[in-house]
């Protein structure tokens, strides 16, 4: 079992880790650092003043990015009866949000690659010379990744959805 000292150093360097890696998706790092701890913390969420604490960032940074993180619906606040902290966490609709972005650019990326799969098809049948012919079995490859991908990412946001039904049923 491990202990409360090593489960703290552990999260703390969870929080870098996922930092950079959110990084890569456009965040100011500080940003990152906010999300990443969000994420970490759970449901119970985290008031401003412990995100400035364990961030050891100014009160202006830390208000000024998680203002950006809740405009972008990737954070959300809410109030416990009786006390006018607010507690913020992951947006419960993250998910759905950014499977319906990827799933959205997979779908223009596919409409795409069939134009690209019709040109080349239409180029091989015009084709006087058989060693110019296009090979078409990446471009069907990808349609069928990018089909395969798609009912996979859809299967997984219905399972989301659900779950988030018999949370808020319960």
């Amino acid at each position: 079992m491990m202990k409360e000292k090593d489960l703290e150093q552990q999260k703390t360097e969870l929080i870098e880790l996922l930092g950079v890696q959110l990084e890569c998706d456009n965040l100011a790092p500080l940003a990152a650092r906010i999300f990443a701890t969000l994420i970490l913390t759970g449901k119970q969420g985290l008031t401003f003043e412990q995100l400035v604490c364990d961030l050891n960032a100014s009160k202006s940074s830390v208000s000024s990015h998680l203002e950006n993180l809740q405009t972008s619906q990737k954070v959300k606040y809410f109030t416990k009866p009786g006390d006018r902290k607010r507690y913020f966490i992951i947006h419960p609709n993250l998910m759905v949000n950014v499977i319906d972005e990827m799933t959205s650019k997979w779908e223009t990326e596919k409409e795409l690659h069939q134009k690209v799969l019709s040109y080349k098809k239409e180029c091989n049948r015009k084709a006087t010379d058989k060693d110019l012919l296009f090979d078409l079995e990446f471009q069907q490859d990808f349609l069928t990744f990018l089909e395969e991908a798609t009912s996979a990412i859809q299967k997984f946001k219905s399972k989301i959805q659900q779950k988030h039904l018999t949370n808020y049923n319960s």
